[in-house]
């Protein structure tokens, strides 16, 4: 009995004849599904998005069926001069050559930590300090000055410059005797250590 060894080159086809067959659709489920993509983006994003870019390298083709190949990866557009970054997915049918089920999802970038609420000491302040600073401001500015009355629930304090402290408020003020009150506003910036009032003004 005579054995049939087969040669380099009968070996050759017989591999070849049993590889998997390379999708020649691939270039085409790419292209039909970023179209799909970049269609969907501008529907539901509006006419002003622009420049959809597609990230060649995020690429990733799964094939689903003999026919459907699934196309997943990442992209941004631009909108309203800012960049959006997205992820995307999609399938490509090889039969019809058409791409369907397109789905995207902007990523959110991480928000910043909340900033710290200013919380000042307020051992050393004084409202009344300050409200007698503005007080004398008012005085020299009308020195026929009637009345005048601080607002307490108008009082509030913000932070200011150089480690200092604001305090801000409401009240009215009769410029001379027998005058209608008008309202009028103050603003002290105090140092927090020592309570002292650095400067005022005010304003009728």
């Amino acid at each position: 009995m005579t054995c049939f060894h087969p040669g380099p080159a009968a070996l050759l086809l017989a591999l070849i004849a049993t590889a998997p067959v390379v999708r020649a659709e691939t270039p085409k489920a790419a292209e039909r599904c970023e179209a799909e993509v970049s269609d969907t983006i501008r529907r539901m994003r509006g006419k002003e998005v622009q420049e959809v870019q597609y990230i060649a390298g995020r690429r990733v083709l799964t094939p689903a069926t003999d026919d459907e190949t699934s196309v997943r990866g990442e992209g941004r557009y631009r909108l309203g001069g800012s960049t959006v970054p997205f992820t995307y997915s999609c399938a490509y049918n090889a039969k019809s050559d058409s791409a369907s089920g397109a789905l995207f999802r902007d990523i959110v970038a991480a928000r910043a930590p909340a900033e710290k609420a200013f919380e000042p000491d307020l051992t050393n302040l004084s409202p009344e300090a300050c409200e007698s600073a503005a007080a004398g401001s008012l005085k020299a500015r009308h020195p026929r000055v009637g009345r005048i009355v601080f607002g307490s629930d108008s009082r509030r304090i913000q932070p200011g410059s150089n480690g200092t402290v604001l305090l801000v408020g409401q009240g009215a003020v009769q410029r001379a005797e027998g005058m209608n009150a008008v309202p009028f506003t103050y603003r002290c910036e105090l140092n927090p250590r020592s309570g002292r009032v650095l400067e005022v003004s005010t304003s009728d």
